[in-house]
């Protein structure tokens, strides 16, 4: 097979299961909430403080923090493309992020 045909198929096939992940993401999230009304820390079933902001344990920084979790399950201190803050997002969405 040619490489160029070869590098093609792959990535390809790389963005089908990035949309296929995505849409198992959306379809569980909106199982979960078919409203869509949850706040966020209250979607993702985090510990929070008094302002209702969740109580998660920084990777970035290594330091604890309260901040507001979107829908999607980003921090509002996310920054994107940063390898420890799209780590941390993935893991609140996935219910294993640090908190205190």
């Amino acid at each position: 097979m040619d490489d160029r045909l070869e590098r093609v198929i792959r990535q390809q096939l790389r963005e089908a299961g990035k949309q296929f992940e995505e849409a198992k993401r959306a379809y569980a999230e909106a199982k979960d909430d078919p409203d869509g009304d949850a706040a966020g820390a209250d979607r993702y079933d985090l510990p929070t403080d008094e302002d209702g902001r969740a109580r998660i344990v920084c990777r970035r920084h290594a330091e604890r923090r309260a901040v507001a979790v979107d829908a999607e399950g980003r921090p509002s201190c996310f920054d994107a493309g940063h390898p420890d803050c799209e780590g941390c997002a993935e893991d609140v969405r996935d219910g294993v992020v640090e908190t205190w």
